[in-house]
């Protein structure tokens, strides 16, 4: 018998947050789909279900190695397309597994291909340990029987023909494939789940990969880094300054050799910073007249390329302006969605906020804008 993987990546993923869909987005410092594609390595043939405006990209950095298929418009579409497409191929047999389910193991699959020796389809899950409640309105308004409940996990493995017929004559829309299956009178046996085969679904499940990936590789459950930043600029003549990439109208601009960003300046120090890779000045020299009124942009997603590059994540920046005008607070969320779109990580990940020098010192006397920053980098 012949066995065909199908990895079904072709959803967009806005739970996980971040700017990017998350079967794209990096788990130790490759693409969450990396690693579901290396767990099926040794089975014969990958199909890998895409999203159509992400065919470009895969063929980029998968083609040749898988066959591509553009996913349709719901799960079960995406999953019959490569169906269809290996019919007649001489597989008989596929395993149909979640694109954002990075952590599976030989072990698991391997059980799963065993039970299809003896039923048409076959799916790990795990127990229901936990109590059940149903809820309305934040309080609790019953109880539920744990008993002979299971989660569902993938890869779900199938007789090719079997499952495809199911899906030419089943609904459109289904929550899985042992759904369809079952809809159709298969017989989908069930084998051992593991807790660690998590599938990636909101921000928080990164953190969990990344620590089993690590204890995978007996390596230690986490490198955290933190860096801080500061930055001063002097007010000139001018209209409006420039803070954390949004111009905010004054009577006056700052004084520098770039931008005069200083929020900027102060979180992309802070990233050095924590990969102890120097300051600013080391990278952008201000004697080289190539940066002068430069974007600070440039600098800061300089910073975050280099901190992907060493394999770190950035996982959360908080910056505090220090001045007494102009005022922040209007501003402050824009800044955010501008910090978070060049950082590349989700607004929820940063901060920005503004307190003032009680009159005190060169702020406190209108001179110029002081900035705080820190950034927490995770590997």
């Amino acid at each position: 018998m012949t066995t065909a993987a199908i990895i079904v990546a072709a959803g967009r993923g806005s739970r996980a947050g971040g700017p990017e869909p998350k079967q794209w987005q990096a788990l130790g410092g490759v693409p969450v789909l990396r690693h579901t594609l290396d767990a099926f390595a040794h089975i014969g043939r990958t199909v890998l279900v895409l999203h159509p405006d992400d065919m470009t990209r895969g063929i980029a950095e998968f083609g040749g190695e898988v066959t591509l298929v553009a996913g349709g418009a719901t799960r079960t579409a995406s999953v019959r397309a490569a169906l269809e497409l290996l019919e007649g191929s001489g597989v008989t047999r596929v395993l149909i597994q979640d694109g954002a389910r990075p952590l599976t193991s030989p072990a698991l699959i391997a059980r799963v291909l065993a039970a299809l020796d003896q039923a048409p389809g076959a799916a790990p899950a795990l127990p229901v340990t936990d109590a059940l409640w149903t809820g309305a309105g934040g309080r609790v308004t019953g109880a539920r029987d744990r008993e002979g409940l299971f989660r569902a996990q993938t890869p779900q493995g199938f007789d090719l023909a079997a499952i495809l017929a199911a899906h030419r004559s089943g609904p459109a829309e289904a929550p899985d494939d042992v759904a369809i299956a079952r809809a159709a009178g298969l017989d989908v046996a069930i084998t051992e789940g593991e807790e660690e085969n998590i599938k990636i679904t909101f921000p928080g499940d990164f953190a969990r990969a990344e620590a089993i990936l690590h204890r995978r590789k007996g390596a230690p459950a986490m490198d955290v880094r933190l860096g801080n930043g500061f930055d001063v600029h002097a007010f000139c003549e001018g209209d409006h300054v420039t803070l954390c990439g949004v111009k905010v109208p004054h009577g006056r601009g700052l004084l520098g050799h770039s931008d005069a960003d200083v929020g900027m300046h102060a979180l992309t120090d802070a990233i050095y910073g924590a990969l102890a890779a120097g300051d600013i000045g080391r990278h952008f020299p201000p004697t080289d007249p190539q940066w002068k009124g430069a974007a600070s942009e440039i600098f800061l997603a300089h910073a975050a390329a280099l901190a992907r590059d060493r394999g770190y994540t950035l996982t959360n920046v908080d910056v505090t302006l220090i001045c007494e005008r102009p005022k922040v607070g209007p501003h402050a969320a824009a800044m955010c969605a501008e910090l978070a779109r060049i950082l590349g990580i989700a607004p929820d990940r940063v901060s920005v906020k503004a307190t003032t020098s009680e009159r005190l010192g060169f702020t406190g006397r209108e001179e110029g804008i002081a900035a705080i920053a820190t950034a927490t980098l995770v590997a």
